[in-house]
């Protein structure tokens, strides 16, 4: 599979569309909820795009390393709905709602198929039948242990068409002075074939299911551990800024910039003829720039240039043509 980065070319699909959500039942906060979100939509065999969008929850998950997760599905005053609203014997909803406390996975989808009560119902049985092809495709995925099987997401029967997952945090990576963060969900999705045609005036039915990523409270994970440990954000991917202590040395910072960026080498230099040096080192500190290459008039005499580690604020000169193999040396190494 392609890979972008961290991500798979899919999980990436799902992150770089961010939508603006209004403000939902679960924010705690006013303001309103950012997620970025994945869909499948058209006719396909059943439970293969479903499958699909669970594989890339767990992907995204899994790379941005928040630590371990369940893909689940819990009761939760979900009887009524099923009887009143969607047609079920309510001795079926109640035998469903006896399995549903039991988490598990395929092993639970078999037992409630030999439960005659729910075996000769026809809908709990079109149900359990795409559980159990659902389970065989996360099976073949390698991910079968990530999901439990339970229903409280039937909250959403009048919105949702099949199946319904919610992704949570078992717990953020605990490290000794951390304290634990609830966050609730960071994911979640489900099937939702008549969604998109209520906005078609010929009510054409389109088939969709998708997932949707908690951009917000997988932010706010992130943030307490940073403040936690006394981290700060990188706000660039900036490896070098070459500076100079002196007036009128442009056009040499703009040789060695040249030359980085040729070497691929992620450098950038700020954009005045004459910067002061300690506003261009207080530059790579605010920005977390981790190397200075230094440029002067008694470098260029001597054909050197310093290399400057903004965290040490060590210096060393090197001879100018191995400026190059040099940095790339202290970038692997970091």
């Amino acid at each position: 599979m392609p890979q972008l980065g961290l991500l798979p070319r899919r999980a990436w699909a799902a992150l770089l569309s961010q939508l603006l959500r209004p403000p939902c039942a679960s924010c705690t906060r006013a303001v309103r909820c950012h997620s970025q979100d994945f869909d499948i939509a058209g006719q396909f065999d059943p439970m293969i795009p479903d499958a699909e969008c669970l594989k890339i929850m767990c992907e995204i998950l899994n790379g941005l390393q928040l630590g371990d997760f369940l893909i689940k599905m819990a009761w939760k005053d979900v009887r009524h709905e099923m009887v009143a609203k969607k047609g079920l014997a309510p001795e079926v909803a109640d035998r469903i709602g006896d399995y549903v406390r039991c988490h598990g996975g395929e092993s639970l989808v078999k037992q409630m198929f030999q439960d005659p009560r729910l075996s000769q119902n026809k809908q709990a049985l079109e149900g359990l039948g795409d559980l159990k092809l659902l389970f065989e495709y996360l099976t073949l995925f390698g991910i079968a242990k990530k999901i439990s099987f339970d229903l409280s997401l039937a909250r959403g029967l009048d919105y949702y068409t099949g199946v319904i997952y919610e992704a949570v945090l078992l717990h953020t990576p605990t490290q000794a002075g951390e304290e634990p963060l609830s966050v609730g969900s960071v994911a979640a999705g489900g099937r939702y074939d008549g969604l998109v045609g209520m906005f078609d005036p010929k009510g054409h039915k389109v088939p969709c299911v998708g997932l949707s990523i908690g951009v917000e409270r997988i932010f706010n994970i992130v943030e307490q551990r940073m403040k936690t440990f006394g981290e700060k954000v990188r706000t660039t991917e900036t490896q070098v800024l070459v500076a100079t202590p002196h007036k009128n040395f442009l056009h040499e910072r703009l040789k060695l910039i040249a030359e980085l960026w040729d070497a691929g080498i992620k450098a950038e230099m700020l954009y005045k003829n004459n910067p002061k040096l300690l506003t261009q080192l207080h530059y790579c500190e605010s920005t977390g720039i981790p190397l200075v290459v230094i440029v002067g008039e008694q470098e260029l005499k001597e054909g050197v240039v310093k290399i400057r580690s903004v965290a040490s604020r060590e210096e060393v000169a090197i001879k100018r043509e191995n400026l190059v193999a040099e940095i790339q040396k202290r970038l692997s190494e970091s």
